[in-house]
């Protein structure tokens, strides 16, 4: 497996490939979608998990779409601040960099575990949610508070 890269590596090698640009205009309406879809995923996570058992490989479902809330909040405060980021990590590397009380850990672990499930066919179960769980609703309330400020 290979080693994680440090917050300070990925974002230095993001700014470097071009991944991470700044971006001109007013993308208001995007934003305010991305907000929308994200808490439409958080809702959807929330359904899911009620009577949902703890082997049911649906968790993976309910982990999928936390993730997909989170992204999309980084997103919107990755638009908000006028940036064009081509992937995940540079994202959350742009977010950690400029929110230093956010874990890139926390992060890199989210990430890994959600790439798992959309690209090799692995689940996530209720022991990966559950210990998720807490710092995905900190997060994405954290970034919500940014984008609204």
């Amino acid at each position: 497996m290979p080693k994680q890269k440090t917050l300070t590596e990925t974002y230095d090698e993001c700014l470097a490939n071009g991944q991470l640009r700044d971006k001109e205009g007013d993308e208001t309406g995007r934003i305010k979608t991305m907000i929308q879809l994200a808490d439409t995923f958080l809702e959807s996570a929330q359904d899911l998990q009620k009577n949902l058992a703890p082997e049911s490989p649906k968790w993976s479902v309910v982990y999928a779409l936390s993730y997909d809330a989170l992204r999309e909040l980084a997103g919107a405060y990755a638009k908000l601040n006028k940036k064009n980021i081509a992937n995940h990590q540079c994202l959350f590397a742009y977010v950690c960099y400029n929110e230093p009380e956010l874990s890139w850990d926390f992060f890199e672990e989210a990430r890994t575990k959600r790439n798992g499930i959309e690209y090799y066919g692995s689940l996530a179960t209720y022991n990966d949610f559950k210990k998720m769980k807490i710092q995905f609703q900190i997060y994405i309330s954290f970034l919500k508070k940014k984008i609204q400020q």
